[in-house]
């Protein structure tokens, strides 16, 4: 069995860092058997070479090794190219056609992007992993294939799983044996040596003398997040290389190839804050109508018992922390309560020592639910309405920003004739 280093060497994978070295060592001692194996890790960090690693170390060295980008192939023909089709099996199907599958007998497939895959070819791939068959489209003849299936992805299973994007079971059958890639900003010791790599590459290539970076420089690149991993950091190294008269690069020029260079903050933040901004004003928004909910309940109870004592003195008495939460404090004392409360009794027509039966002692209290219940209903259509303007009209997408189903919705906007 070759070293670490060895097959580092080979394949060209530069750095130290124990994770990577670690994902390399997995790769090797997994690579003698035919199990199934799921890579995993941001986009960028060079995922594409674990698969090259383990066909090259197996007993199927000598097939076929095919390499598949899930991602980039139409959902309508991702089946004909993974699985072949039948001539006449959909129009332009002028002949038969062999799938991956069947060419890759064998040998190693590798499946790169594999979260990408509708849900309809996840079924077909699951059938291949559990007993190697398969069904051409447009026919009904099972075939049987041999190869060994290598998967990569930079998605969270777990969250696509969670939110029906992707089956459970073909995720366990993929990931019998897991192996992570570290993004570049956790190999902060191995940034310097991938660029000069690529440095001393690309000078090659353009035939022009070998850019070197300054202290100063490279303690930038150290610091810098490179969302866009290993992809990103041999881009700088590209544009450098071309467009710079001078092969020493120091600090303050390496910033002009280094965008966002004042944040250290994922852009991930930026686009959660814009998706919350509706969220923040719905919930300020329901603090506030409840809290003019639990006033008004408040105002009750006080007109309830001035209704039932018919005294306005002793009510004020009894009822002083109440009036104050309703009201405030006044700094003049000697204001006259009684004149207070006729004033609002004379709004709601109702004599101050009325003798009235028990059941219109609630009609102020109706009145006053009622009023409270029309104005909830109003910001609920406010609401409603401005979240479907935002959308242009999209149930779906309104009902995931205000937090109901979409079936609650549909009967929201039928009841508020929208």
């Amino acid at each position: 069995m070759e070293s670490v280093q060895a097959i580092k060497q080979r394949f060209e994978i530069i750095g130290n860092d124990q994770v990577l070295n670690r994902a390399v060592e997995k790769a090797i001692q997994v690579a003698p058997t035919d199990i199934s194996v799921l890579v995993t890790g941001e986009s960028g960090v060079g995922k594409e070479s674990i698969p090259k690693i383990i066909h090259s170390l197996s007993h199927r060295k000598h097939g076929k090794y095919i390499a598949v980008n899930c991602g980039a192939i139409p959902e309508g023909t991702i089946d004909s190219e993974l699985f072949g089709h039948e001539k006449g099996a959909f129009t332009g199907a002028t002949q038969t056609r062999n799938g991956y599958f069947e060419v890759a007998d064998g040998g190693t497939i590798f499946l790169d992007e594999v979260g990408e895959l509708p849900l309809t070819t996840q079924v077909r791939l699951l059938r291949v992993l559990e007993n190697g068959e398969f069904i051409k489209v447009g026919s009904s003849k099972v075939q049987k294939t041999n190869v060994r299936i290598v998967a990569a992805t930079n998605l969270n299973m777990f969250d696509a799983i969670k939110k029906e994007k992707f089956r459970e079971d073909l995720y366990y059958r993929l990931s019998t044996v897991e192996i992570n890639l570290p993004p570049l900003r956790d190999r902060k010791d191995d940034i310097h040596l991938l660029f000069r790599k690529f440095a001393a590459d690309f000078a090659i290539k353009y035939k022009m003398p070998t850019i070197r970076l300054e202290d100063a420089a490279v303690e930038l690149i150290q610091k810098y997040q490179w969302g866009g991993n290993i992809r990103q950091l041999r881009n700088v190294a590209e544009q450098i290389s071309v467009l710079e008269q001078e092969r020493n690069i120091n600090g303050p020029l390496i910033k002009g190839y280094l965008p966002n260079i004042g944040s250290n903050l994922p852009a991930v933040i930026s686009e959660k804050k814009k998706e919350s901004d509706f969220s923040n004003e719905r919930e300020i928004l329901y603090k506030v109508l409840f809290d003019m909910k639990s006033d008004l309940n408040d105002l009750k109870k006080l007109t309830m018992k001035l209704m039932e004592s018919g005294n306005l003195k002793d009510a004020k008495d009894e009822h002083e922390g109440l009036i104050q939460k309703i009201y405030g404090e006044n700094d003049d004392d000697e204001q006259d309560i009684e004149d207070l409360n006729e004033e609002e009794l004379n709004i709601l027509q109702i004599p101050q020592n009325s003798s009235k039966e028990k059941e219109d002692k609630y009609y102020f209290a109706e009145e006053i639910e009622e009023e409270e219940t029309l104005s909830l209903q109003d910001k609920e259509l406010e609401l409603i309405k401005k979240s479907l303007e935002r959308h242009s009209g999209k149930r779906k997408n309104a009902a995931e920003e205000l937090g109901i189903s979409e079936r609650t919705l549909y009967r929201k906007i039928k009841q508020y004739d929208l």
